[in-house]
């Protein structure tokens, strides 16, 4: 919910708290005592005041402007407008004695209370569409401002303005040049004679063309005398100084709007919102109050546009012509029966002429003084991309079968990928978790060791046998000796044939000839494949250990590479949240430098608050974080940030609104990063 609507609702249910009848209810009526004995004597005739259509009438239309009869809090001025029509309080003629009378029918005093009540909650929904206008207004402001800061901070900047703008300026020459030689061409031949005119057109058409051609010729030489500022400057020179003059314009119309927007939050509708106790002379002020703020809101919509005068004397201007306002109460005679009408019909007319006069002013400042407009702005590539149109279009068509082979091989190049680095290796995770035997990691067969190591074991048995006395001191060899002999071999101990190797060593090649040499050697070599299997055993182990995590490195880069597409497809196609909230965030950093910045510089009246300017300009800023504040933290946290910014808005002091800017960088910044 907005700034403005808050308030408005503030002000709506102040006036749903009042009294729909006060104890003297018109200045000219009878006193309280009277109607009471009126009513006790005619009960029928009160009976029917309290049942008349139009009081029916009335009392809809007030829970129609009511701000808790509508989902939204603000109501348009077009339903304003017909909801004022509906009530016939515009169209009642007021007699001679001051009073208003309908069909001929005098009011009851009921129906004066209520069409009080009405006019004032039509006049609290008018007061915010002002509101809600005159920031909006405010805002793009701050844009087109900084457009022209970039405009002229930077020469390449101020270049490329130049270049966008250069056809303007030349067609607003042309123009200037071709009508000043019309009216001369026009002039000169008015002073001529018929009988010229005719000897002229004998003459041919070529003399009156050498003249309108020596006409413009003039024309031109006068224009470049007259703007000598244009020959002295450059061109790029000239296009800064009347980027300078247009943010200089834009400034003023931001500071004075801002100076409205102040005086009205500061000086309209300004009921006395904290009092719970109501009498007649609060009622009878609370009328004053609504005709004022109306004056007030018709002033502010005629003099916020004029940009001739200075801040102090626009509040001036603003303030006297209230006190001046010839529809004041203490400037007629009206009685308080015939005042609503003249409210009414004021409303009417700032709704049907004031409101969209200083809509289209504004307008039409913002657009004189504001951005260029796109087409400006992109004229240029806009005519380059039109030019070479026809050269890209040539291009593609003359290379369309290479076109078609690039996206069917990116086609095929992103199915490969996905079937080859990661169908296939999360359908070998699947197998591994599910202990597929298919899915295994093997470096050798699985009998390869046992078959060698059992040949080792019989190569070592035989020769031992074969050769006893390198075992023991007998000839032969027993049964338990040889089991020892078979253990120790599958242990890895060889020492009968390392006995034999070392001998046979001492005479290589009488032990090779008549020794044990090659056998010894040859066993050895079995010995050595079978430490080595030993050991691709263990590595073989290892692996099948780490299986599952091997099939997820292979799984791993096929699926960055996905999550990583996905994530910028679903970016690009369903926008990026989380960058949102990031910009969101970082802006609303940066109007808390600028409502800082404005509670440093600002110059505090005698009172110690804000002038209606500064309070202006932190209004606008923080309207627009309260509608950052939306999904930018949890909806707990927001209702009291939303309380820790009301408590900024108001005027009471800057010390107090420095205190709460404080409390809310501390508070919330967890949120604000």
């Amino acid at each position: 919910m907005s700034l403005v609507s808050d308030h408005v609702r503030r002000l709506d249910a102040y006036l749903d708290r009042l009294p729909v009848l006060s104890e003297h209810s018109s200045e000219d009526g009878a006193s309280e005592s009277e109607q009471d004995t009126d009513a006790e004597q005619h009960p029928f005739v009160a009976a029917d005041v309290y049942a008349s259509p139009r009081l029916d009438n009335l009392l809809r239309i007030v829970r129609a402007l009511s701000t808790v009869s509508n989902s939204g809090a603000l109501l348009s001025t077009s339903h304003i407008k017909s909801l004022l029509s509906q009530s016939d309080i515009p169209a009642a003629v007021v007699n001679t004695d001051g009073n208003a009378v309908f069909e001929n029918e005098a009011r009851s005093v009921y129906e004066v209370e209520i069409e009080w009540l009405l006019v004032g909650k039509a006049t609290i929904q008018l007061y915010g569409v002002i509101l809600n206008n005159l920031l909006d207004q405010i805002i793009p402001l701050s844009d087109d401002i900084w457009y022209w800061d970039e405009v002229l901070t930077s020469y390449t900047y101020s270049s490329l303005y130049t270049v966008q703008t250069s056809p303007l300026r030349l067609f607003a020459w042309s123009q200037d040049v071709y009508s000043t030689s019309r009216e001369r061409f026009q002039s000169l031949s008015l002073r001529h004679s018929p009988g010229d005119l005719v000897d002229s057109t004998a003459s041919g058409i070529s003399q009156s063309w050498s003249q309108f051609y020596s006409i413009v010729r003039d024309t031109i030489r006068e224009r470049s005398f007259t703007n000598i500022q244009r020959r002295v400057l450059s061109p790029v020179a000239y296009c800064r100084s009347e980027a300078r003059r247009k943010q200089a314009q834009l400034r003023k119309l931001r500071e004075i709007t801002a100076s409205g927007l102040g005086i009205l939050v500061d000086e309209g509708l300004q009921f006395a919102l904290d009092d719970e106790k109501f009498d007649t002379d609060d009622q009878r002020d609370l009328r004053g109050v609504v005709e004022r703020s109306v004056a007030l809101m018709d002033m502010i919509l005629k003099e916020v546009t004029v940009l001739d005068v200075n801040i102090h004397d626009f509040e001036d201007k603003v303030f006297n012509g209230v006190e001046e306002d010839p529809d004041l109460s203490v400037h007629l005679e009206e009685t308080v029966t015939g005042r609503p009408i003249i409210l009414a019909r004021r409303l009417l007319r700032i709704i049907n002429k004031a409101l969209p006069q200083h809509l289209g002013s504004m307008q039409a400042l913002a657009r004189e003084n504001g951005r260029p407009p796109r087409t400006i702005r992109y004229w240029l590539p806009a005519v380059v991309g039109i030019l070479s149109s026809s050269t890209i279009l040539r291009i593609i068509v003359k290379r369309r079968a290479d076109i078609v082979a690039w996206l069917t091989d990116f086609g095929a190049t992103v199915r490969d990928f996905w079937f080859n680095w990661v169908v296939e290796p999360a359908q070998k995770v699947v197998r591994t978790i599910r202990h597929d035997e298919t899915s295994e990691i093997a470096i050798m067969s699985r009998d390869s060791l046992k078959a060698d190591r059992e040949s080792l074991e019989r190569m070592v048995v035989d020769f031992a046998i074969d050769k006893p006395h390198f075992v023991v001191g007998g000839s032969a060899l027993s049964d338990a000796q040889i089991a020892e002999i078979r253990n120790k071999v599958a242990e890895g101990d060889v020492t009968p044939v390392l006995r034999a190797f070392e001998k046979d060593l001492r005479s290589p090649f009488v032990g090779a000839v008549r020794g044990d040499l090659v056998r010894s050697l040859l066993i050895q070599v079995q010995k050595t494949k079978v430490d080595l299997e030993v050991a691709m055993t263990g590595i073989d182990s290892l692996l099948k250990s780490q299986e599952l995590v091997f099939g997820f490195v292979g799984l791993t880069p096929g699926l960055f590479v996905s999550l990583g597409v996905m994530r910028y497809v679903r970016d690009i196609f369903f926008g990026r949240s989380s960058h949102r909230q990031q910009r969101k965030a970082g802006r609303a950093v940066r109007i808390f430098r600028n409502v800082d910045r404005i509670l440093s510089e600002a110059r505090p009246t005698e009172n110690n608050v804000l002038s209606y300017k500064d309070h202006g300009l932190l209004l606008c800023e923080l309207h627009v974080l309260r509608n950052l504040a939306t999904r930018l933290m949890p909806r707990n946290i927001e209702k009291e940030f939303l309380e820790d910014l009301d408590d900024l808005a108001n005027v009471r002091g800057i010390q107090v609104q420095a205190r709460a800017l404080e409390r809310i960088r501390w508070a919330y910044a967890r949120w604000l990063k």
